[in-house]
């Protein structure tokens, strides 16, 4: 059992850290808003800290999961930063959807203190975080990985690294762009199957056992026929990820035109009141068109 904290209690982290306590081991948790963190201590123990150093303070593995480069360099790095409050030879693995530029340079300044750190994004939704069954896709030392590993188990199934810092990172960018591209094709195939007359339920129970199966169309298609978004991965984080891609092509030389195209129609959706919508919401785009 290890002595951990935990830094964020949004929708993703407050079931991860409690997955922690539920698994034995000791944490201390930090949430801007420390109401919520004391809600979480009256819900699985352990303590709330009043900044993020003094919850780093002490702790083997520090966790985080914030929500965007900002939050996360000036958590790590910024004045009261937690690199500095950790002692020699702590792991810092942070869960935060970022880029892979803001993941080297923490590994950079946290190597200078002597503290290993992990950048290692999650996939897996809000569901995938309250029952424990996460993917982590994780970048940074192997010797670091191999003691924090057992540890993110708490909270994971598949927990894999992909290389050296940025590469847990550069894996999330990899899946949020394939995930972009299938939800739109989910969308317009639902919507052509609608229009053609068809029974969508009949239709997805066929082509749901053949080539064109997937997760999204497992878990998305009947709340998308039914108009249903109130929940899941929201427009406005799908955005924030696809910028992310984005960037990131630019300096690399990629191509995402159907990321980059997706990422418009999800403004599109944004722009219908739906940026907390659940990202399968880009059927609604072309319902919305279907009435004009």
């Amino acid at each position: 059992m290890a002595n951990v904290a935990f830094l964020g209690l949004g929708v993703m982290g407050f079931p991860m850290a409690g997955w922690l306590a539920r698994k034995g081991h000791t944490v201390t948790v930090f949430n801007r808003t420390a109401a919520k963190a004391e809600r979480w201590v009256k819900e699985y123990g352990g303590r709330a800290a009043a900044t993020p150093a003094a919850a780093a303070q002490g702790a083997e593995i520090v966790f985080s999961c914030l929500g965007d480069d900002p939050d996360l360099r000036s958590i790590a790095v910024g004045e009261g930063g937690v690199i500095a409050a950790m002692q020699r030879g702590a792991i810092f693995c942070d869960h935060t959807t970022a880029s892979a530029g803001v993941a080297r340079e923490i590994a950079t300044a946290g190597s200078a203190r002597g503290v290993q750190c992990l950048d290692a994004p999650v996939s897996g939704g809000q569901a995938g975080a309250e029952n424990g069954k996460l993917t982590v896709m994780v970048g940074g030392d192997a010797a670091a990985f191999a003691t924090a590993e057992p540890v993110i188990r708490s909270y994971a199934h598949n927990v894999k690294l992909l290389g050296p810092a940025g590469s847990g990172q550069l894996t999330k960018m990899v899946n949020q762009i394939a995930i972009a591209g299938v939800v739109q094709g989910l969308a317009e195939a639902l919507n052509f199957a609608r229009k053609a007359g068809l029974d969508v339920a009949t239709v997805v129970e066929t082509i749901s056992k053949g080539a064109a199966q997937s997760w999204q169309m497992e878990n998305r298609w009947k709340t998308m026929s039914e108009g249903k978004f109130e929940f899941g991965f929201a427009v406005e984080w799908m955005r924030k990820d696809l910028r992310i891609c984005l960037q990131e092509a630019r300096n690399n030389g990629a191509e995402l035109p159907v990321a980059a195209l997706v990422d418009q129609f999800y403004a599109d959706v944004t722009g219908m009141g739906g940026k907390r919508w659940d990202t399968s919401s880009l059927i609604a785009r072309l319902n919305r068109n279907d009435k004009r």
